[in-house]
């Protein structure tokens, strides 16, 4: 698919995408989400406003010794360049709550493959905050358990639902993971491919925020299924977050 992407709005459409990402102070983007106020960090992680939940999708810890398993070599830091960039934003954000949008272990056998310095990272971090929910995900139907949190299929928070797997059809308030959206945009005869939410300002689909972790372009067709429109893309540049309007996306 094909369709046209938005030049940058909040004071960038006469400076080119990829400059002004390295010009602007690092600071979130604000959206609303079926009422709801949501801050999309240049990390990935959304922060629901009214209730201090950081939200956090895709993490898939243990990705690269999966790939090594298999003969594909990837250098083995995945897992602690995910858990510290983590840190970085439960420290500068400092959320009541964290909630894991599922597929934050790339497979069953993870937590055995992880390595023991990472382990207890990860179990710092889940320790630092008052409450850490791990969502259901399709890599990761069970959690290991002895890293804390609690686990559910999905959660609700005022008008908001917060599950893995995006459902088809008109889903209000539904924020979810899974698809790892991309957005791309042409700026100057330039074009830049980022990570991003999509939202249409009735559900949201965040970014995956593991390091090894690809992303598939708003413009493909599975997120028609999702939107009735090709959605807005809040994309994570290097120091802020940039909203495009979803009319004129490119795809690849």
């Amino acid at each position: 698919m094909s369709r046209r992407c938005a030049v940058p709005v909040d004071g960038v459409r006469a400076a080119g995408l990829s400059s002004m990402m390295l010009a602007s102070p690092p600071r979130p983007s604000r959206l609303t989400v079926n009422g709801a106020s949501i801050l999309a960090d240049v990390s990935g992680a959304g922060l629901i406003e009214a209730c201090g939940s950081l939200v956090v999708a895709d993490l898939h810890f243990e990705k690269g010794s999966a790939f090594a398993e298999r003969g594909v070599l990837l250098p083995p830091y995945d897992t602690r360049t995910t858990l510290r960039r983590l840190g970085e934003v439960i420290t500068r954000l400092k959320p009541a709550r964290v909630i894991a949008l599922g597929d934050s272990f790339h497979d069953l056998r993870a937590d055995g493959r992880m390595d023991e310095d990472d382990a207890q990272s990860l179990q710092g971090l889940v320790a630092s905050v008052a409450e850490w929910v791990w969502i259901e995900g399709n890599h990761d139907p069970v959690p290991p358990a002895r890293f804390g949190g609690t686990v559910m299929a999905e959660l609700q928070t005022g008008s908001l639902t917060l599950r893995h797997e995006p459902r088809a059809g008109a889903m209000p308030g539904e924020l979810a993971g899974h698809l790892h959206p991309c957005a791309k945009v042409r700026q100057k005869g330039r074009s830049v491919r980022r990570r991003a939410f999509l939202s249409d300002g009735s559900r949201l689909i965040l970014p995956a925020f593991g390091a090894y972790t690809g992303g598939l372009n708003a413009c493909d067709a599975a997120f028609a299924e999702c939107f009735e429109r090709t959605p807005d893309a809040w994309m994570l540049g290097r120091e802020r977050v940039y909203r495009v309007a979803g009319a004129r996306l490119l795809g690849d």
